[in-house]
């Protein structure tokens, strides 16, 4: 069945309640575990449907934002989305309290009954106007960055309007267009940082009022890390900062030596070639002509995933009018499929859909059938290795699509991976500090931010640019404000990415079977247990980042050669 063939009705919440209600009743009066899981499964079955109406009105309002139908069926789930979130708590409860518990994990898995668990430990009806004011400040920091308006080369322009002059090929317009993208912060400096200093307070508070010592806590419970801990992500940093900064600092020196520069500053970092980035040779239909070709020869798997994804019009790709920005990929779960947006603008990111999103949607694809929602997809740490590894997957074809241009694309796209950790870790390291001392000073969260860039990111030079030398790049990092303790995810998941790397240069069967296998267990494993399935090495653990730095070096030497 197509795509636009799938039905969406919107649920009557009062009908909903009842039936969710009375499951939920039986549930917990079940006299044995077959009775109690007759019961889960029925249950199970409303909310997908809930799941399933909710990700269809989103899907098609982000297609068309025009479309008055979807515009009030999202402003629908918008209102009702908390209250089916509460039933959901309730059937939570039901899990954890559930007399059968040892039958529920055999059956679910460990990691949804932990996910359970979490949820019920992060959430309380005592905390819900703390949550709402930090909802509105989070609301308030979006509109910030959304409301900036900046005269400059003859247009008023938003942040992301300057960015492409913050790219260009020629320097002095990359010095001006940077420093009209930073003067904005600096002049809302104050409002930026009452911002944070609230959110910080009010998530110290949320977490006091749940019984934790601090959100440092609270945070890795609302991240769902049910087998890693602060102390080992320590020992990650420790292995980040021994042998990739050193790294990334003779990548930043030759990229200097590249663009003719006597040094590297920070409007510079971006740009890696003189001549431009590497482009795809080719249109929409072009990269997905390339697709379906690279698909069929990766393995059979990822055949029928692709023609699965074709035949049902799964895919919403190029860019058009009244389109929302940016590109995810999700899972409708009454039919079992994965969906990937997305907006094609011309440039090499075309690739992230056919590499990254479909990393996911592929995890998906072979792990359907699982039922439970909760562990469709796996935590985040874990489903970023299966996005992250298949933009290394496939590689091989690479000249398909940028052909002579295959191996400025290969090594813009490794240098960047690589040199995306230490600035990972900064990111992580800073909210463990913040939220562990909540109540410093405005100021002393700055050097905090400034002491840690130079601790892993020694290359980095601000020039005469105050507001960055004070330590507030920090402001325009929205995982900081939205999404705190949700970046060292991406660290982990490059850290095991680049071992399907090393993997798939060494041994391509083995690897790509490594891969197959955990994306067959989608979220019913945790981090550490995906780690372990698929034949890699923690990366909390000594020797890990060691074991593939050589391999590293070596793809970035070739890939240089053949500039």
């Amino acid at each position: 069945m197509k795509f636009n063939e799938y039905k969406y009705e919107r649920p009557d919440y009062d009908k909903v309640k009842e039936l969710f209600l009375t499951l939920i009743s039986q549930i917990n009066n079940a006299k044995g575990y077959e009775e109690q899981n007759k019961y889960i499964k029925e249950l199970n079955d409303v909310r997908k449907n809930i799941e399933t109406m909710s990700t269809l009105a989103s899907i098609r309002n982000s297609i068309n934002t025009a479309d008055e139908f979807y515009d009030k069926e999202q402003n629908y789930w918008d209102e009702y989305g908390p209250l089916y979130t509460k039933l959901n708590a309730d059937f939570y409860k039901a899990i954890v309290n559930s007399k059968f518990k040892e039958n529920i994990k055999n059956e679910y898995s460990e990691q949804f009954y932990k996910i359970c668990e979490n949820s019920l430990k992060s959430f309380s009806v005592d905390i819900i106007p703390y949550l709402q004011e930090e909802n509105k400040l989070m609301s308030r920091y979006t509109k910030l960055l959304a409301s900036a308006k900046i005269n400059f080369n003859d247009e008023e322009l938003n942040l992301s309007g300057l960015y492409k002059y913050m790219l260009s090929d020629d320097r002095d317009m990359r010095e001006k267009s940077s420093k009209a993208y930073y003067d904005y912060f600096a002049k809302h400096e104050d409002e930026f940082d009452e911002i944070y200093d609230k959110l910080v307070h009010i998530r110290n508070d949320i977490s006091k009022k749940l019984g934790f010592n601090n959100f440092v806590e609270l945070g890795y419970i609302r991240m769902d890390r049910t087998d890693y801990t602060p102390d080992m992500v320590v020992n990650l940093r420790k292995q980040i900062l021994e042998y990739i900064v050193p790294l990334c600092n003779k990548l930043y020196e030759k990229q200097a030596k590249r663009l003719n520069l006597d040094k590297l500053t920070y409007v510079d970092e971006n740009v890696e070639f003189s001549d431009g980035n590497a482009t795809i040779k080719g249109d929409a239909n072009y990269i997905i002509e390339n697709g379906i070709k690279m698909y069929q020869e990766l393995s059979k798997e990822t055949k029928g995933f692709f023609d699965f994804m074709l035949e049902n019009e799964l895919m919403d790709l190029e860019t058009k009018h009244n389109k929302s920005a940016g590109g995810y990929c999700t899972y409708i779960p009454d039919y079992k499929a994965p969906f990937i947006f997305s907006n094609f603008n011309g440039t090499s990111e075309d690739m992230d859909v056919l590499t990254h999103e479909a990393g996911h949607a592929f995890q998906l694809y072979m792990s359907r059938y699982i039922d439970m929602q909760e562990i469709n997809f796996p935590t985040l740490d874990s489903c970023e290795i299966h996005s992250m590894s298949m933009e290394f997957i496939t590689y091989p074809w690479m000249d398909k699509f940028f052909k002579e241009d295959t191996a400025k694309y290969k090594f813009a796209h490794l240098s960047s991976a690589i040199k995306f950790l230490p600035y990972g870790v900064v990111v992580d390291e800073f909210q463990h500090i913040i939220y562990e001392n909540p109540h410093m000073s405005k100021d002393e969260r700055k050097k905090v931010w400034r002491d840690l860039e130079k601790k892993y990111l020694p290359h980095r030079d601000y020039e005469d640019n105050e507001i960055l030398e004070k330590g507030c790049w920090f402001f325009k990092q929205g995982h900081i404000f939205k999404d705190p303790f949700y970046y060292i995810d991406y660290v982990l998941a490059e850290i095991c990415a680049f071992q399907f790397l090393k993997k798939m240069d060494e041994n391509r069967t083995k690897g790509w079977q490594d891969y197959l296998n955990i994306c067959k267990v989608g979220g019913t494993q945790s981090f550490l247990q995906i780690v372990e399935t698929g034949n890699l090495i923690s990366p909390f653990e000594d020797g890990c980042i060691k074991s593939i730095i050589t391999n590293l070096e070596e793809n970035i030497k070739s890939f240089e050669s053949n500039l």
